[in-house]
C-alpha cells in the first residue's frame, strides 16, 4: 500500500468548489448592473422619498397599490414583534452558546444508530454500517408532523414528527476511518479500500428519523418503521423533461430512466403535499476524469468546463478506485471517461444525472427517490417555495452555490388544487414535471426580469456557443442556457426564503472570493456590491466580497408566478469595528456577522427570519453562529454613499459608489441567538408547529483540526467532549418557559 500523506496536504488539494468560476460569460454581474442602476448618479433615491420618486418614475421602482399594502402589514407584523432573549456575545469556545433561559440539547449526531438493534457509536473509525445510521455534515433538515395514528402527514402534528436531514458530505479529514483515508484526493490514481468507499458513500445523502415529543423536548424513536436512509448509492428515477433524454444514459441505466445515488446534499425544500426535496450541491468534483480531450464531442467538453468536471482529477474522495472490490460497477460509476463504444455501456453520462433537485416521500420509505429535471441541472443550493395558493401555479426558487452564477425559479404547469396534499410522489409527478425554468436577470433601473429557459426563447435558440438539442438539452445544461438568455451573476446564491407575511423573496449571497483573490475584471465594483475591500484582522484586503450579503425582491403584483420585479439589497455583513464603508449595514457587537449561508422563515412567527454564517474571515473573533431578523420589507431603506480606499485588485483608485439598503440592522430588528463550537458551519433549522422548540444542525465542527486520529490536534471535540472525535450533529433548542422561541 502507497504511503499515506499528510492529512493536510491532501486537504490543500481540495478546493472550495465554491471559490471556483466556471462562468466565461460575458453577461452582467450583479454588481454591474447596479452600477448603473437607480442607485446610481441618476437615481439616488432617499429613503423618507423613495415611494414618491417610485411614482414620478411610473413602472421603473413604482410598488403596485397591493405591493404597497403589503409592505404595510409587513411593517406591523415586525413592529409588533419583540425579541425575548438578549443578544449572545461572540464566542470562540469549543461549545454551543444560546442566550440566557434557553437549552441546547443533541439530539442525533453522526454515526448514531437510527435502529434500536444497531450499536452505539464507537467514533473511533471502526462503525461500518452508515446505511442505518446518521450521515455526516449534517446540513438542511424539514419537520413533518405525524398525525395522531401515525401513519401520515399532518403539519400541525407537534407530538410525533418526522425529521428528513441533509447530510452534504462525508468529512474531508476522515474521522469515520481509523486511521484517517487512504490514497484519498483529486490527484490520487492508486487504489483505495472498498471498506473506505463504501462507508464514506453511506455517510451521504438523507436522513429520515421519526422524533417524539417528550418532557418538551424531542427524543428520537428508534424503533420507527419509517426510519431510513437515502444515499449516494440508493436508486433513484429520473423524471421529468429530460428522463430517457441519450445524455442520461449509462451502463447502469441504458434508457436514461435511473441511476444510483444522490450526493451533496445541502440546502432543501418542502411541497404541499408533504415530500421533501433534497438538492445536489457541488456534485461535479466527485467525479474521476483522465482522458484525452479529442476524445469527447465540443458541446460534451462545453458541458463539463461549465459545470468544473476537469479532465485530469480523480474526484474528491478518488471513488473510481477500490481495492479488492466485489461489485466493481459500484465503483466505476464514478469515473466519467469514455471507456467504451456507446454511452450505454459506459458511464461517460453519469455527470449528467447529479445536479437535480431530488423528490423523497418520508412516510414511504420504499417509495424511490424522483430526480425532478424540470427544475434544471446545476450546484443546486435548494429549491424553496412560496405559498401555494389555490388555481395558481407553485412556485420555487433556487440558487446556484458557485462565484458568479444565477439564480432561478419553477414555475408549475400545473395549477394548485388542494385535494393534492395527500396524494405524495402522485402530485410530485404532476406539479414538478411540466412546468417553465427561469433565470432572474436585474435590470438597471431597479426592477427585474425572469428569463424563461426553454427553446422558445430566442437567445437560446440560436446561442452561438452551444447548439441546444431540445428542450432535455436545455435543462441538462440549464447553467449555458442562463448564460445564453442574459441572467446576472450573483455572489455565490445559497439559501432564499419567502416572507409568509408579505411575499417577499430573500437570498443569502454568501460572499464571491476568488482563491487565486480578488473578484476579477468580470465582476468590477459596482453599487449592489460596493466593497472591492474589507478589514480582516485589522488589515485591508482586497480579495473580493469577503463578508457577503442578502437582497431581496418583490413579485410583480405579489404573484409569484409573474415575469417581473422589484429588489434591494437588505444586509450587508461585517465586523462591527469596521469602517462605515464596510460596515455598511451598522452592525453592532450585537449583531455583527459575516458570510451569511442559511436563511429560513418560521411558520409559527410570521416574520421571524433567521440567518446562519459559513465563514473563514471573522473566525479569529467568533465561531459561526445563527441571528434572528426581523426583516421588514422591500424599499424600506436609504440610499448610502459608499467611499472605497485605492486597491490594485482593479487598478482603480478611489471610488464613490451609491447604494441602496434596507434598513438598519439594530439590535432590535437583527439580534445574535446562537454562536457554535470552533470551525464548524451553523446550517439547517426547521420548528415544531407551535414555534416552541427549533431543530439547528451544527455542521463538521474541528473541520481545521491538522490530524484525525490524535486528539492533541483536534481543533473541536463537541459534542461529546474530553479527546473524542468532533461530529455534526442535529440539536433541540427549547425556552426553559416553554414560550416561543425567539420572541
Amino acid at each position: 500500500m502507497a504511503k499515506k500523506p499528510d492529512i493536510r496536504t491532501v486537504l490543500k488539494k481540495i478546493v472550495n468548489p465554491e471559490d471556483e468560476n466556471h462562468n466565461p460569460s460575458n453577461n452582467d454581474s450583479f454588481n454591474q448592473v447596479l452600477d448603473r442602476a437607480r442607485l446610481g448618479r441618476r437615481g439616488f433615491l432617499k429613503g423618507s422619498s423613495s415611494l414618491a420618486a417610485a411614482a414620478m418614475l411610473g413602472t421603473g421602482l413604482a410598488f403596485a397599490a397591493d405591493s404597497t399594502k403589503q409592505a404595510g402589514k409587513a411593517a406591523k407584523a415586525s413592529t409588533a414583534l419583540r425579541f425575548s432573549f438578549n443578544p449572545v456575545a461572540k464566542s470562540t469556545a469549543d461549545t454551543l452558546v444560546v442566550p440566557e433561559g434557553y437549552t441546547a440539547r443533541v439530539l442525533l449526531a453522526t454515526g448514531d444508530p437510527l435502529k434500536s438493534n444497531v450499536t452505539p457509536y464507537k467514533n473511533d473509525g471502526t462503525d461500518n454500517d452508515f446505511e442505518v445510521r446518521a450521515g455526516d455534515h449534517h446540513d438542511a433538515m424539514h419537520y413533518f408532523g405525524l398525525n395522531r395514528a401515525g401513519n401520515g402527514w399532518d403539519p400541525n402534528g407537534s407530538e410525533r414528527a418526522l425529521l428528513c436531514i441533509n447530510h452534504e458530505v462525508c468529512e474531508d479529514l476522515g474521522f469515520v476511518h481509523p486511521n484517517g483515508p487512504t490514497n484519498y484526493g483529486p490527484e490520487r490514481t492508486e487504489a483505495r479500500p472498498a471498506i473506505e468507499i463504501d462507508k464514506e458513500v453511506a455517510a451521504h445523502g438523507v436522513t429520515v428519523v421519526e422524533v417524539a415529543k417528550q418532557g418538551g423536548t424531542y427524543v428520537v424513536n428508534r424503533d420507527s418503521r419509517y426510519n431510513h436512509r437515502v444515499t449516494a448509492a440508493t436508486r433513484c428515477q429520473i423524471s421529468g423533461p429530460a428522463r430517457r433524454s441519450p445524455m442520461l444514459a449509462t451502463a447502469f441505466s441504458p434508457s436514461g430512466e435511473q441511476t444510483r445515488g444522490t450526493l451533496n446534499n445541502c440546502a432543501n425544500g418542502y411541497t404541499p403535499w408533504g415530500t421533501y426535496l433534497t438538492c445536489e450541491e457541488n456534485w461535479a468534483g466527485y467525479f474521476n476524469r483522465r482522458e484525452d480531450e479529442s476524445t469527447r464531442t465540443a458541446k460534451e467538453l462545453a458541458s463539463f468546463k461549465r459545470y468544473g468536471v476537469g479532465n485530469e482529477t480523480s474526484g474528491r474522495y478518488n471513488w473510481s478506485r477500490a481495492e479488492a472490490a466485489g461489485n466493481t460497477d459500484l465503483y466505476q460509476r464514478w469515473d466519467v471517461s469514455k471507456t467504451a463504444s456507446r454511452a450505454n455501456q459506459d458511464y461517460r453520462n453519469v455527470a449528467n444525472t447529479f445536479g437535480w433537485v431530488v423528490e423523497i416521500d418520508p412516510f414511504n420509505p420504499s417509495a424511490m427517490p424522483q430526480k425532478r429535471t424540470a427544475i434544471g441541472r446545476f450546484a443546486h443550493e435548494g429549491c424553496w417555495p412560496a405559498a401555494a395558493v389555490e388555481g395558481q401555479p407553485l412556485v420555487f426558487y433556487s440558487g446556484d452555490d458557485a462565484r458568479n452564477e444565477y439564480t432561478y425559479k419553477f414555475v408549475s404547469a400545473a395549477k394548485w388544487d388542494p385535494r393534492d396534499a395527500n396524494r405524495g410522489m402522485a402530485a410530485g409527478n404532476k406539479y414538478l414535471d411540466a412546468g417553465t425554468l427561469y433565470a432572474a436577470k436585474f435590470n438597471d433601473d431597479g426592477t427585474g426580469e425572469w428569463l424563461p429557459l426553454t427553446l422558445a426563447n430566442p437567445a437560446i435558440a440560436n446561442y452561438a456557443d452551444y447548439d441546444f438539442a431540445d428542450e432535455a438539452d436545455v435543462l441538462i445544461n440549464a447553467r449555458i442556457a442562463a448564460d445564453a438568455a442574459g441572467a446576472t451573476k450573483m455572489d455565490r446564491p445559497e439559501w432564499g426564503g419567502v416572507n409568509p407575511v408579505n411575499g417577499d423573496v430573500y437570498l443569502t449571497l454568501t460572499n464571491n472570493v476568488s482563491s487565486s483573490g480578488g473578484r476579477g475584471v468580470k465582476t468590477p465594483l459596482n453599487a449592489a456590491n460596493p466593497r472591492y475591500y474589507a478589514e480582516v484582522k485589522g488589515e485591508t484586503t482586497s480579495n473580493g466580497n469577503v463578508n457577503g450579503h442578502v437582497i431581496r425582491w418583490r413579485e410583480a403584483e405579489g404573484n409569484h408566478a409573474a415575469t417581473s420585479f422589484t429588489w434591494d439589497v437588505y444586509l450587508f455583513g461585517a465586523q462591527a469595528d469596521a469602517a462605515p464603508d464596510v460596515n455598511l449595514s451598522g452592525l453592532s457587537a450585537e449583531n455583527d456577522f459575516s458570510s451569511p449561508d442559511g436563511l429560513w422563515f418560521s411558520a409559527a412567527v410570521p416574520g421571524l427570519l433567521w440567518l446562519q454564517t459559513d465563514d473563514g474571515y471573522y473566525t479569529d473573533t467568533t465561531n459561526c453562529m445563527m441571528l434572528a431578523a426581523l426583516p421588514g420589507t422591500v424599499g424600506d431603506g436609504e440610499a448610502k454613499m459608499v467611499n472605497n480606499k485605492a486597491v490594485p485588485i482593479n487598478g482603480d483608485g478611489d471610488q464613490q459608489v451609491k447604494t441602496y439598503m434596507g434598513q438598519a440592522a439594530s439590535p432590535r430588528v437583527l439580534s445574535r441567538f446562537l454562536v457554535g463550537p470552533r470551525d464548524c458551519e451553523i446550517t439547517g433549522i426547521t420548528e415544531s408547529p407551535d414555534g416552541t422548540v427549533i431543530f439547528v444542525n451544527i455542521q463538521h465542527p474541528g473541520e481545521n483540526s491538522e490530524s484525525s486520529t490524535d486528539p492533541a490536534l483536534f481543533t473541536s471535540h463537541w459534542p461529546d467532549g474530553g479527546n473524542a472525535r468532533p461530529r455534526s450533529a442535529t440539536v433541540v433548542i427549547t425556552r426553559n418557559d416553554g414560550g416561543k422561541i425567539a420572541v
